[in-house]
C-alpha cells in the first residue's frame, strides 16, 4: 500500500456531526454542492455525457497543500580523512560525518468544508515525511492561485485525517460532507486533486468496492475502492458522487510502481465526520481499547475450530492487567459480537471497540472451547500508535536449534501435521530467543511437502493445539488424532515465534 501524496526536494534523496458544512450566518456564501446549485449541473444519473458543469461547481473548493520541511540527515564520513587525499573529496563532510539540515517539501490535496476556511486533508500530507524531519510551514493554494498560510487545527494519525484553517477577508468556496453509506458498487465517482503538483486535475471512474479492507492493522481499515485514477499528490482530495456530495477522502493507492493502476482507496466520509468534528473543536480523539492482539478468522482457522467463515476474530495476545484480561478474555477466545453487533470483515473487532467510549462497559460474546459465553469489559483509552507499536515483538533471527532433528519426537500426531517436535526446555528457550515464561513444544523439523511446511519453521513454539495446552509430542498426537476422528480438516496452533506471541495458525492434517 502507498500513500497517494508526493515528496519533492531533499525528501527524495536516494530515490462529526450531521453536517460539517459550517457557515457563517453573516455571509451569503453557500456550499458549492448545495442540491439546488448542483442538480442542474450534474450529469444524468447512470448515463453521464459530461462531468464538466458539475466539476465547474466543485473544483473551486479543492485546494493544493504544500509543506516546507527541515530534514536532518547523517552526512557520510570522509573515508580519506587524515590521508594526503583527504582534501580532494569535498563531497564528504568533516567531523566524522556530522548531521546536516536540508530543506524539503511535500505535496498533497485537500478541500474546504466551510466558508470561513476549514480544510480537510490526510494526516500524512502535512506530517513529517521522514525520520528527523520537522514541518516548518503549511501553504494552501486555491484554484485561483491565491495562497494562504494554514494553521494546523488538529490531526489524527490513526484515521489519517487532519484539519487545517486558513483566514480570508471574503467567504471561501466550500463543499459539504455527504453520506458514504449510500455508495454502491458500480456508482460513478469523480476525484479531484493535485497529482504530482500539476494543479487541479479531475478523474472519473466507478466505485469498485465498499467496506474494502487493505489488511493494515488498527481500527480504521475500511475504505471505498475506486478505479478513478489516483496518483501521488491526490492524497487528501475529495471523491464526489453524481449528486456532488463528498463520499470519500482519497488516501492510498495499490501500486508496485507508485503510479495509478486503477486501484485507489478513499476514507468513507461517514466514518470521517465525527473525527473531523472533534478535530475542528481542537480536541484529541479518544478511542476504546481492550489490550488484546487479534487475528481474523480465515477459512483455515474457521475449519480448524468448526466455525462459519467470516465470523468473529480470535484473541492471540492478552495484555496482563489490561481491560481484556480483567474481563476474563483468554488467548484462543473467538469474539463474535460486541454489544450484540456481529464482528465481521466489514465491522472488525478493532473498529467496534475503538468506537466505544473509554470508561464504558461493553458486552463481548465469545466462543471458548466450542461454547458461546458472554463477558463484560470496561474499555480503556487507546494508546497512541507509537505506544502500541512498542508492545509488539520483532522478528527472530536464527532458530537457535541444533542442526538435525536430534532429540525430536516424531510422534504419529506431529507426523500427521508434517512436523517433528521436542519439549521446550529453558536452554532451548534461551537459544531461540523466546521468553522464559513460554511453555510448549518446539518445532525441530518440517516436511516441505506438507501444509505445515508452507507455514511453520524450525524454532516455532507450539503452546496449544485446538486451545488445548501441549508440552510433549504425545500431547500433539492425541489432539490431532481426536480432530481427525471428528472429521476436522485441520487443527489450530497457538505459536510463539521469537518475541512475537499469540500467533494462531491453522495447519491441515495429512
Amino acid at each position: 500500500m502507498r500513500y497517494a501524496y508526493a515528496l519533492t526536494g531533499a525528501l527524495l534523496l536516494g530515490g462529526t456531526a450531521a453536517s460539517l458544512a459550517l457557515q457563517n450566518p453573516a455571509t451569503a456564501q453557500i456550499a458549492q454542492n448545495e442540491p439546488g446549485a448542483i442538480s442542474a449541473a450534474a450529469p444524468r444519473a447512470g448515463a453521464p455525457m459530461s462531468f464538466a458543469d458539475m466539476v465547474a461547481k466543485l473544483q473551486p473548493a479543492v485546494v493544493n497543500i504544500s509543506t516546507t520541511q527541515k530534514v536532518t540527515v547523517q552526512q557520510q564520513a570522509n573515508p580519506f580523512a587524515g590521508t594526503p587525499f583527504g582534501d580532494l573529496f569535498g563531497q564528504f563532510g568533516g567531523g566524522g560525518g556530522a548531521p546536516v539540515t536540508r530543506e524539503g517539501q511535500s505535496l498533497g490535496s485537500g478541500f474546504l468544508i466551510s466558508a470561513d476556511g476549514y480544510v480537510v486533508t490526510n494526516n500524512h500530507v502535512i506530517a513529517p515525511a521522514a525520520k528527523g524531519a520537522t514541518v516548518e510551514s503549511i501553504t494552501v493554494t486555491l484554484q485561483d492561485r491565491k495562497e494562504y498560510k494554514a494553521k494546523l487545527v488538529g490531526r489524527d494519525p490513526t484515521s489519517d485525517l487532519a484539519v487545517l484553517k486558513i483566514t480570508s477577508p471574503t467567504p471561501l468556496p466550500y463543499v459539504k460532507l455527504g453520506d458514504s453509506t449510500r455508495a454502491r458498487v458500480g456508482d460513478w465517482v469523480v476525484a479531484i486533486g493535485q497529482p504530482f503538483g500539476l494543479g487541479g486535475t479531475v478523474t472519473a471512474g466507478i466505485v469498485s468496492a465498499v467496506h474494502r479492507s487493505t489488511g493494515q492493522p488498527g481500527p480504521f481499515d475500511t475504505f471505498i475502492q475506486t478505479d478513478a485514477a489516483i496518483n501521488q499528490g491526490n492524497s487528501g482530495g475529495p471523491m464526489f458522487d453524481l449528486n456532488g456530495e463528498v463520499i470519500g477522502i482519497n488516501s492510498q493507492i495499490y501500486s508496485q510502481s507508485g503510479g495509478n493502476i486503477g486501484i485507489g482507496f478513499a476514507i468513507p466520509t461517514t466514518e470521517a465526520k465525527p473525527i473531523i468534528a472533534t478535530l475542528m473543536k481542537g480536541e484529541a480523539i479518544k478511542r476504546g481499547y481492550l489490550g488484546v492482539g487479534i487475528q481474523r478468522v480465515n477459512d483455515d482457522i474457521a475449519g480448524a475450530l468448526g466455525l462459519p467463515k467470516d465470523q468473529g476474530e480470535i484473541i492471540g495476545r492478552v495484555e496482563p492487567g489490561g481491560p481484556g484480561a480483567k474481563a476474563g478474555l483468554r488467548s484462543g477466545d473467538v469474539v463474535v459480537a460486541i454489544n450484540g453487533e456481529a464482528v465481521t470483515p466489514d465491522r472488525t473487532l478493532s473498529s467496534l471497540v475503538a468506537n466505544a467510549a473509554p470508561g464504558s462497559t461493553i458486552k463481548l460474546d465469545v466462543i471458548r472451547d466450542g461454547k458461546r459465553q458472554s463477558l463484560n469489559a470496561v474499555v480503556a483509552t487507546r494508546p497512541s500508535d507509537d505506544q502500541l507499536a512498542a508492545l509488539t515483538g520483532g522478528e527472530d533471527g536464527d532458530d537457535g536449534l541444533p542442526d538435525g532433528d536430534s532429540g525430536a519426537q516424531a510422534t504419529p500426531g506431529s507426523s500427521s501435521l508434517g512436523i517433528s517436535v521436542q519439549p521446550l526446555t529453558p536452554q532451548i528457550a534461551r537459544s531461540i530467543g523466546v521468553d522464559s515464561t513460554v511453555q510448549g513444544v518446539v518445532v525441530a523439523g518440517v516436511d516441505p511437502s506438507s501444509d505445515a511446511g508452507q507455514k511453520l519453521k524450525r524454532g516455532d513454539v507450539i503452546s496449544s493445539v485446538n486451545s488445548q495446552p501441549v508440552r510433549t509430542g504425545a500431547d500433539v498426537a492425541r489432539i490431532v488424532a481426536a480432530a481427525k476422528a471428528a472429521g476436522r480438516p485441520s487443527v489450530l496452533l497457538n505459536l510463539t515465534r521469537g518475541r512475537t506471541t499469540g500467533v494462531f495458525m491453522a495447519v491441515k492434517i495429512k
